[in-house]
């Protein structure tokens, strides 16, 4: 089966999953917690390929990246099922924050091939200026479309929102690839064929939907 063919297969599961999630709370609870410990364990594996030496400073900081990751997703976990019961539209603005970062990311790509220029930073040299603009602006395009399922919030909100969103999940992206080079690896994973591992899809996702829940709740 040839790469291309891989990476289709493996997008349709994750897009079917991501319906599901949003018809399904007790696939939404499954999928956090399943998809919390994955990406912990890619995320502890890189963090180890970093600091693998024996010494104490190594020691120490595998254990304190380990502990803060852990903290983070039981933390994220924790989040959205406190918020379930009292926001009847946590679907919706889980889904919308997750829809953004897809939208980001495809929208880095198209415009950064398109128009190229100059990089965006060092860490992924494959990103350009252009692409992060062009993510805003993918991110933005689908305000339409979504305004009208997240409720009364006013229109700036949802554009400022959406922009912090989008950013937060270019950071995000950022952030992991910056590891993924100081561990010298390609992927965090294989768990998905074509796409590497799970953290390596969600990297964005991972920072981005819970700042997206936490305003928006805020709101």
């Amino acid at each position: 089966m040839s790469e291309l063919k891989k990476r289709i297969i493996t997008s349709i599961i994750l897009l079917s999953l991501l319906v599901l999630i949003y018809f399904y709370s007790f696939i939404m609870v499954l999928s956090v917690i399943l998809v919390s410990i994955i990406t912990w364990i890619e995320f502890y594996n890189l963090i180890y390929k970093i600091y693998k030496k024996k010494n104490k400073q190594d020691k120490f900081l595998r254990f304190f990246f380990k502990g803060l990751s852990l903290i983070y997703l039981m933390l994220f976990s924790l989040l959205i099922f406190i918020i379930k019961s009292d926001f009847p539209n946590l679907e919706v603005f889980i889904f919308y924050s997750i829809i953004i970062c897809v939208s980001s990311d495809i929208g880095g790509l198209i415009i950064g091939k398109i128009f190229k220029g100059k990089k965006l930073t060092k860490i992924s040299p494959n990103k350009t200026i252009s692409g992060s603009i062009g993510s805003f602006v993918f991110g933005l395009i689908l305000i339409p479309f979504f305004q009208q399922f997240l409720g009364n919030i006013n229109i700036y909100l949802i554009i400022l929102i959406t922009l912090l969103i989008s950013l937060t999940s270019q950071l995000g992206d950022l952030f992991i690839s910056f590891l993924k080079r100081k561990a010298n690896v390609k992927d965090t994973g294989d768990l998905l064929p074509g796409h590497g591992g799970f953290l390596d899809r969600l990297d964005g996702i991972l920072f981005a939907v819970p700042i997206g829940l936490i305003l928006f709740i805020s709101f």
